[in-house]
């Protein structure tokens, strides 16, 4: 691994910890408007002076974040379907790696659908993307998208995340579940978890407690974070449970605090 590449995933991948919390704020590619993130500019400001990264898309990226913020981008680059469309599996590449050069990313992610029809083209869309960042020094994370019929099971996410890092993937996104253990054991890559659709606060604060310590480099967490009713606290609260090892317990007592003082105010 060159010198950039070694940069770029330090960058992400915090040295002084070996963990990272990313600000997943993609999720309009193929919801549109999400809630929470209508406009986007606004809660992304709020929340950069806590994420070690963040995961977005390059419309997002050159209309809502300054360009002297200094904020490492894991930018989208996978796409091309919707919420509305016939297969969400069926993504292509969006982002031409000379693109990604201007935008001066820290990585590229795409999703990889395994076990869906669109399987094979999503897995060659991976490789080509390792090569095209390989030449550049940038790495690529996979992020294993899991359809409705898919079971969030050890055996699947496993499978997923061990295709992935052998295509070439030098970080891996995926669904935390019972043994996750064996899923990162299993994975020659660093894993961070998703945080999924919108949980309670406690709930999601446990979830990623638990990823932690079963082996997860960190969480790459969206909804649980700025759809909650104190998004600056959450993300403060995660986090201190990545970075210093709080229990979900006390990582819930730091959230309560800022959203009390939020009300004050």
């Amino acid at each position: 691994m060159d010198w950039g590449m070694k940069n770029r995933l330090s960058r992400i991948i915090k040295p002084d910890t070996g963990k990272t919390v990313m600000l997943a704020v993609d999720h309009g590619y193929f919801l549109g408007p999400t809630s929470g993130l209508e406009e986007p500019t606004g809660i992304i400001s709020e929340l950069i002076p806590w994420a070690d990264s963040l995961m977005l898309t390059r419309g997002v990226l050159r209309a809502s974040v300054k360009a002297e913020q200094d904020i490492p981008i894991v930018l989208r680059v996978s796409g091309g379907t919707s919420i509305v469309g016939n297969s969400l599996a069926n993504e292509g590449i969006t982002v031409a790696i000379d693109d990604a050069l201007r935008l001066n990313v820290s990585a590229l992610a795409l999703s990889i659908f395994v076990g869906s029809e669109h399987e094979k083209e999503t897995l060659l869309n991976l490789s080509k993307l390792v090569d095209e960042g390989q030449k550049f020094g940038i790495p690529v994370l996979a992020v294993t998208a899991v359809g409705r019929e898919m079971a969030r099971d050890a055996r699947y996410l496993g499978l997923c995340c061990r295709i992935a890092a052998e295509l070439g993937a030098h970080l891996v996104k995926t669904y935390y579940c019972d043994n996750f253990e064996e899923v990162v054991k299993a994975c020659p890559v660093p894993v961070v978890i998703a945080g999924g659709k919108k949980i309670e606060e406690k709930a999601a604060l446990e979830l990623a407690y638990n990823a932690v310590r079963d082996g997860a480099v960190g969480v790459d967490m969206g909804r649980n974070i700025f759809q909650s009713d104190c998004p600056v606290g959450m993300i403060k609260a995660v986090k201190q449970i990545v970075h210093q090892g709080l229990s979900a317990k006390e990582a819930l007592a730091i959230y309560n605090d800022v959203k009390k003082d939020k009300l004050k105010s």
